[in-house]
């Protein structure tokens, strides 16, 4: 690939790093393989099956084709499943693939893997509101396959919604709450909670799931409803890793209300994330003070620059002056469909391995923010609350990720920002002055709240027990959690090495003294200096670990009884859930 003319188009640059895995897995590919030119396998019930690739968000988990057939009920889902266990084959769901760890299919899935990817997204994607619990204005049943964005517009047509989403409205049900998906919100000073809302996950919105389980009297799998508050089985089903099927959900929802969402590029990082009681944060201008403002607060920090892109959300029943309504979502154009500068650059950096133009590159995406901002009037921006939540579409920049939530008090969050950004800053820098470039995407630091029982509509719930926002028992005192991830290009040298570095020292410095590391299960996570979901002492130990011996056992044997063939599962899931 060059920058000069004959350039591919913008997203073939941007999606280059993905393409390459894929392609490159399609070339080992013997010609003849089962991968290749072997037989379908004979699906019950008539459904037929075809060979479909897989690829990740970041492309660095690419199949060149696995059966793959689209069931259209829960019940074809519980014949594959009979199906599969007689014939030693194992179901992946397959939603939007909009993850970057091994949860679906393993980087090393061999070409003739008995592996069935099972498509939600083609059938099971009805939806329709149910009779409410008492505490919870509004209820909703959604098969899996629904996307959040459908989901939560049907939810905004009967005056519902919830208090955040993640970012990516194409997401769908069933893998939001597999990894307990998040979006940012804790209380603004003043605000009191609202009913039917949670500041944790979605996961804790959820009130019954119905799964594809083994039932043992019968000596098959068969269609399970489980309910919140009564059945413990919940509990490990609203956040289960894709180690079950879940095939629907009925959710809470509250009263939906329009929001204010404020984006800032002037406030430095040295004010933003300055220490507490040092003179940087006496201004009023630290993450800690817009989150007392707002409630509602995202940073995205490109590397090597000095001034985040800020954005404040605020409830706003009524539309302030300032403000400029919207009408849908995806209300940064400049964010989501590259500029042509910015493809260029960052295919250069992939293409011609020049990693030393990052700072380059993080200058050209703050600017490309900056005047974006200003140029689509988009600073100050009013709405329903799923118009401003949603702001990620699939032709953005397609970066690797790592990801952590660290769980700590309301009133330690400016501190632990300010230890991470200044770890963060201070090696990066030392790297470069060393010729050594492995970040050259951004820092996103998001505030969330736990998932407190007290949230669900259902009396003796509990919080799901995987979930990575559920409180630690051996620490009542934490409420809320940091998120925070890395984003750099696909293959950049290094970008392992540097990651274990952050891993190591969030462990040790947040290890459940003032606030606790625990890994994101979407994301990059257990880094060895090469390669991620690796380091066996993470896997093994620090994670069961951070969220207490109990929990996590119940946990991983509820999972393993609902499913004891492991027909649901692959072999990274079999090592991190092991009894």
């Amino acid at each position: 690939m060059s920058t000069k003319p004959g350039l591919p188009s913008r997203r073939g640059v941007l999606r280059t790093a993905a393409a390459a895995g894929a392609m490159g897995l399609a070339a080992r590919i013997p010609t003849g393989s089962a991968a290749a030119d072997g037989a379908a396998p004979s699906l019950p019930g008539g459904l037929t099956a075809h060979r479909s690739p897989y690829l990740n968000w970041a492309g660095e988990i690419a199949h060149p084709g696995l059966w793959t057939c689209a069931p259209r009920t829960a019940a074809e889902i519980v014949d594959l499943a009979n199906w599969a266990h007689a014939e030693g084959w194992r179901l992946r769901p397959r939603g939007k693939a909009h993850t970057w760890s091994p949860l679906t299919i393993t980087p090393d899935t061999a070409p003739d893997a008995r592996v069935l990817l099972v498509d939600t997204t083609a059938h099971l994607t009805a939806t329709e509101l149910v009779p409410p619990p008492a505490g919870a204005p509004g209820a909703v049943r959604a098969q899996t396959g629904v996307t959040l964005e459908t989901l939560m517009g049907f939810l905004a047509e009967h005056g519902l919604g919830v208090t955040n989403t993640p970012a990516p409205g194409e997401l769908t049900l069933g893998g939001t709450l597999a990894i307990d998906a998040h979006g940012t919100s804790v209380p603004a000073d003043g605000e009191t909670a609202r009913p039917g809302h949670t500041y944790g996950t979605l996961s804790n919105l959820v009130l019954a799931v119905t799964a594809v389980v083994w039932d043992e009297a019968s000596g098959a799998y068969v269609l399970r409803t489980f309910e919140r508050g009564r059945d413990p089985e919940c509990d490990a089903l609203a956040a289960h890793l894709g180690r079950s099927f879940v095939v629907e959900a009925v959710l809470q929802a509250g009263e939906e209300s329009a929001m204010r969402c404020v984006s800032r590029v002037d406030v430095p990082v040295d004010e933003l994330f300055a220490a507490p009681g040092s003179a940087a944060a006496a201004g009023g201008r630290t993450f800690a003070d817009f989150l007392a403002a707002g409630g509602r607060v995202e940073t995205i920090w490109f590397a090597f620059t000095d001034r985040p892109w800020l954005k404040v959300w605020s409830l706003s029943p009524e539309k302030p002056a300032t403000s400029r309504p919207v009408l849908g979502p995806y209300n940064y154009p400049f964010s989501d469909s590259v500029p042509t500068a910015v493809s260029r650059l960052a295919g250069q950096l992939v293409a011609d391995a020049a990693w030393y133009l990052a700072p380059t590159l993080g200058a050209l995406q703050y600017t490309v923010a900056a005047t974006g901002l200003t140029a689509t009037l988009a600073g100050d921006l009013w709405g329903a609350s799923h118009h401003l939540m949603f702001y990620l579409r699939p032709t953005t920049l397609r970066e690797t990720a790592n990801g952590y939530a660290i769980l700590t008090r309301r009133a330690d969050v400016q501190r632990v920002i300010s230890e991470f950004a200044g770890f963060y800053r201070e090696r990066l820098e030392a790297w470069a002055r060393e010729g050594r470039f492995p970040v050259n995407g951004q820092v996103e630091i998001r505030v969330g709240g736990l998932d407190q029982a007290a949230d669900v509509a259902a009396p003796g719930a509990r919080p799901p027990l995987l979930s990575v926002v559920r409180p630690h028992p051996d620490h009542p005192e934490f409420d809320c959690a940091v998120w925070v991830d890395v984003l750099t290009l696909p293959s950049t040298p290094g970008a392992a090495e540097f990651y274990r570095e952050l891993e190591r020292f969030c462990l040790t410095t947040f290890d459940g003294g003032h606030a606790l590391t625990r890994v994101e299960w979407s994301k990059g996570w257990g880094y060895t200096d090469t390669a991620a979901w690796a380091d066996p002492e993470v896997i093994g130990t620090v994670v069961p670990a951070s969220y207490g011996e109990g929990q996590w056992a119940e946990g991983v044997e509820t999972l393993r009884r609902l499913d004891p063939h492991g027909v649901f599962g692959n072999a990274f899931l079999d090592g991190l859930l092991t009894p």
